[in-house]
């Protein structure tokens, strides 16, 4: 580690009132070289490793040394604000009293994820009727009542960010308040100087260290620039990465979304009619395909869809014609515009030689209300994230669950440092601070029967009942399923006292705030609970897992990519849905030891994680627990945990 990087970190360990942490020292002295030699870096670092003034403090130095600018990508808004406004102001701090220079950091996010002046001032056609019940034309409604909220807040902020409103409001509300990139009126505007997504890119301009989201990275990827020229990438929560990527570039077409394309054009009067009926051949060519993967385009859908557009390329042209010299005409305009490329795009996609070649994953999807719409994804965003973003450039992604099966080799293929052209990687686990075999154990049922394509039966649900009555709650019951959550709440709440709290039944963080509070309460929920739950002390003394979590034998993704990778000669099982499987039991089981008092079990409640030939893989991938198979150990355990430093009545 170069000195100046030591002075910096012992500075900001001061400024904690803390002491060094031996990971965390691993880390600044791997990242710093990687940084210098222009390499490619996973770091695994458990919890509490102290993982962001591990790289902040390195990329801080190296960024006033070489003067270049380092862009730091997280997948959570929790991570990410808890960089903006905690650890990056004090890890500045040290380096401005050790290298006498202040590191400027930004915040980018996407454009509308800023609420737009002109728009929340009327200045943009209203896309419904909510602005107009909101002024109370026609009676108040909730989300009229979040948009009044919002146009109020719009003229008070400082930044426009969405996350700076508390509380926050609908995805619908939002949309009155905010445009995308390509519906923005540009030079045209009155209110540009003071445009918030344009203030947030200025400041990113000229900031050293720019903080941004995996989506951002996605868009990045795929060609379009929207982040500062950067030197070298950070990435926090990696594992969330290529998922993360895969979201932002994957877009779908419907009949209804073209239906309301046409209904906005009309209001500009363009005559749409042929726009609406080339949607409703799409509906109709959809709606008689089953939902699934579509390996290839059926005629009569392929030929919906050459239709479309072609309408779509003569409404850019009608679009082009409209008027546009005074804002108002510039703000519909350029939102008829945006609204027809947009759309354009998903067909050109649909209709490209990349789907034809498997490139992209095509499949139909139907909606709660049976109206079918069409998806298309990239198969692997491996080469564009090589290609786009990390090409010639230092990386660094950290997580602490990037080794699966014990190996980075999985992480390094899916982000594309294993391609030839991005030269040597490394990757090293810098440990956890915690003692995993004396805080927690891990407990595989293997007496329970192997859940089934239907779920599993009343033994495993009886076993949640004893282990929670055992630990007097304090559980957090992690399901593959919604059903399978709601079912065995309703099983446990009929056979024990204490509380049952289930994902659904009210918002998501006043659920885990409501577990957090109460010592004997237990929450059971979904994929949204196994990752980013964080409820240190005794409160989570148990975390239950119904089944191993593989995807759904129905993903069209997964299907795609498992073939994909047999064609090439791999094992597309163990490839993708093992490592799948692995990565979220990891997030899980990590979510019972977050400091060095914890303590707890993980229960696994499907036998196969002992007896599998798999098995082996998905426990390498999980932290090194105390293992048992023996359910009267493990009861006594929790006993032991129920009855020591009982909160006072």
């Amino acid at each position: 580690m170069s000195k100046p990087v030591e002075e910096i970190l012992d500075s900001v360990v001061e400024d904690l009132g803390g002491s060094r942490r031996e990971g965390q020292v691993q880390m600044i002295e791997l990242v710093s070289e990687a940084l210098d030699s222009d390499g490619h870096l996973l770091v695994q670092a458990g919890t509490g490793t102290g993982k962001s003034i591990g790289y902040l403090a390195p990329a801080m130095e190296w960024s006033m040394a070489s003067g270049e600018r380092v862009i730091v990508s997280t997948a959570t808004l929790a991570l990410q604000r808890q960089i903006v406004l905690h650890d990056a102001p004090r890890v500045a701090r040290a380096v401005t009293s050790v290298l006498g220079k202040t590191p400027r950091v930004g915040l980018l996010k996407g454009w509308n994820n800023y609420v737009c002046l002109r728009k929340a001032t009327g200045g943009y056609p209203e896309e419904d009727a909510l602005i107009s019940r909101a002024a109370g034309e026609y009676g108040a409604t909730a989300t009229g009542e979040e948009v009044t909220r919002l146009r109020e807040w719009a003229m008070s902020t400082d930044t426009g960010d969405r996350d700076d409103l508390v509380p926050g409001v609908s995805e619908r509300a939002w949309r009155q308040v905010s445009v995308t990139k390509p519906e923005c009126i540009g030079t045209k505007c009155p209110l540009r100087d003071s445009c918030f997504p344009l203030l947030a890119r200025g400041a990113a301009e000229e900031s050293d260290i720019v903080v941004t989201n995996h989506s951002m990275l996605g868009i990045q990827s795929a060609g379009t620039p929207v982040l500062p020229e950067a030197s070298a990438f950070i990435v926090d929560e990696a594992h969330d990465l290529v998922d993360r990527v895969t979201s932002q570039l994957t877009s779908s077409i419907s009949a209804p979304e073209v239906a309301g394309l046409a209904r906005l054009l009309r209001r500009e009067k363009i005559l749409a009619t042929d726009l609406e009926a080339a949607g409703d051949a799409i509906g109709t060519a959809l709606a008689d395909l089953d939902e699934g993967r579509l390996t290839r385009l059926p005629e009569e859908l392929s030929d919906a869809l050459l239709a479309l557009l072609g309408e779509l390329q003569q409404a850019n042209a009608d679009v082009a014609d409209l008027p546009g010299k005074n804002e108002t005409d510039a703000a519909a305009k350029s939102l008829a515009r945006g609204r027809v490329q947009e759309l354009a795009d998903v067909v050109e996609r649909l209709l490209s030689d990349e789907r034809a070649s498997g490139k992209l994953v095509t499949w139909v999807q139907h909606g709660f209300d049976d109206r079918p719409s069409l998806h298309v994804a990239p198969l692997d965003v491996s080469s564009s994230l090589a290609d786009e973003l990390f090409e010639g450039k230092p990386a660094i992604l950290t997580s602490a669950t990037l080794a699966l099966g014990g190996s980075f080799e999985h992480a390094a293929t899916e982000v594309g440092f294993a391609y030839p052209s991005q030269g040597p990687w490394d990757g090293v686990d810098v440990g956890s601070p915690f003692d995993h075999a004396k805080q927690g154990i891990l407990y595989v049922a293997d007496s329970l029967p192997t859940p089934g394509r239907d779920g599993y039966g009343d033994e495993q649900l009886d076993e949640i009942v004893d282990l929670i009555e055992a630990s007097g709650g304090g559980a957090l019951g992690l399901f593959t399923s919604r059903r399978g959550a709601e079912r065995a709440a309703e099983y446990v709440r009929d056979r024990v006292k204490t509380p049952i709290l289930v994902q659904g039944e009210d918002q998501l963080p006043t659920l885990v705030r409501e577990f957090a509070d109460d010592d004997e309460a237990s929450l059971f929920g979904t994929l949204s609970l196994w990752q980013g739950v964080d409820v240190p002390g005794r409160t989570l003394r148990l975390v239950i897992i119904d089944r191993i979590p593989f995807p759904r034998p129905d993903d069209p993704l997964g299907q795609a990519r498992t073939q994909s990778v047999g064609a090439a000669g791999g094992n597309g099982f163990m490839q993708v849905a093992a490592s799948h499987a692995a990565l979220l039991l990891a997030q899980g089981a990590g979510r019972l030891v977050r400091r060095l008092d914890d303590r707890g079990v993980v229960a696994v409640l499907d036998p196969r994680l002992r007896t599998a030939r798999y098995a082996g893989y998905l426990l390498a991938s999980l932290p090194p627990m105390w293992r048992t198979t023996d359910g009267a150990v493990v009861r006594k355990a929790l006993a032991r945990l129920r009855d020591a430093d009982e909160p006072a009545s």
